[in-house]
C-alpha cells in the first residue's frame, strides 16, 4: 500500500519533531548543530513559541506515518505576539538561555539576544503585512511540492481569520529559501533597520495565487 505525506494540524505530540526539524534546518537551510553549542535555542526562538502561543496556526507535513518531517506556523498579528512572546514565553526559557552580558560574540549567544529582544520582530515597513511565519521542512521533502502546500493551507488560514497579508524575515544568504519564495509570490520589503546583506523582508497577501491578483503588497 502506497503511504501519502499529508498536511494536517499540529498536535501536541509533534512538538520534539518540530524541535528536531528546527535545528536540522536552521543554519541557512542546513543542520546547526555543528555551529551550537545547544541548537536547543533555535527552536526556542523560531518554532517552540508559536505552537505554544497561537497552535491554531500551525500545520505539519505528515509522512503517512504520523511522523512531522516539515511545518509552516507562525501568527496573524505580529505585535500581539511580540507582547505574548515577552510575558508568556520568555519567562518559560529565560533561565536555560539568558541574556548575554555584552555583546554576543559566539553564534549561541547571537540567538539567546535574539531571544530576549522579541521587539526585534516589529519592522515599521512590515506594519501592512501583520502576520508572519516560518517554514521548514527536512531536506529529503523538498522539492516535492510540499512546501507549496504548506504555503497555501497557512495563507488559507489567516485568510479565514480576516488576515490581509503576511510577512517573513529571512537570511539573505539562504538562496534556495529565496528562490522558493519568490515562486510563492513574496516580494522583498526594504526595511531602514535591517543589514540587507544579512537578513531580508519579503511580503505577499494571503490571496490564492490562482486568483491572479497582484502578489503582493507594499
Amino acid at each position: 500500500m502506497t503511504v501519502t505525506a499529508t498536511v494536517r494540524p499540529y498536535r501536541p505530540a509533534d512538538a520534539p519533531a518540530l524541535d528536531d526539524i528546527c535545528v536540522r534546518t536552521a543554519h541557512a537551510g542546513s543542520g546547526s548543530r555543528p555551529v551550537y553549542a545547544d541548537p536547543g535555542v533555535l527552536p526556542a526562538v523560531f518554532a517552540a513559541p508559536y505552537v505554544h502561543l497561537d497552535p491554531g496556526l500551525a500545520f505539519v507535513l505528515d509522512d503517512g506515518h504520523g511522523r512531522a518531517v516539515g511545518y509552516i506556523l507562525g501568527t496573524a498579528d505580529t505585535p500581539r505576539f511580540v507582547a505574548e512572546f515577552r510575558a508568556e514565553w520568555l519567562p518559560r526559557v529565560a533561565r536555560r538561555y539568558p541574556a548575554p552580558d555584552g555583546p554576543p560574540t559566539t553564534p549561541d549567544q547571537r540567538m539567546a539576544a535574539l531571544l530576549h529582544d522579541p521587539e526585534r520582530m516589529l519592522v515599521p515597513e512590515l506594519a501592512a503585512h501583520p502576520a508572519h511565519l516560518h517554514i521548514d521542512l527536512l531536506p529529503e521533502w523538498q522539492g516535492r511540492g510540499h512546501g507549496r502546500t504548506l504555503m497555501e493551507t497557512f495563507c488559507r488560514a489567516l485568510r479565514e481569520r480576516g488576515v490581509p497579508a503576511v510577512h517573513l524575515v529571512m537570511g539573505t544568504a539562504n538562496r534556495p529559501a529565496r528562490a522558493f519564495y519568490d515562486r510563492m509570490g513574496f516580494h522583498e520589503i526594504p526595511a531602514a533597520g535591517l543589514d540587507p546583506a544579512v537578513v531580508t523582508c519579503l511580503g505577499r497577501t494571503t490571496e490564492p495565487r490562482g486568483n491572479r491578483q497582484p502578489a503582493c503588497s507594499s
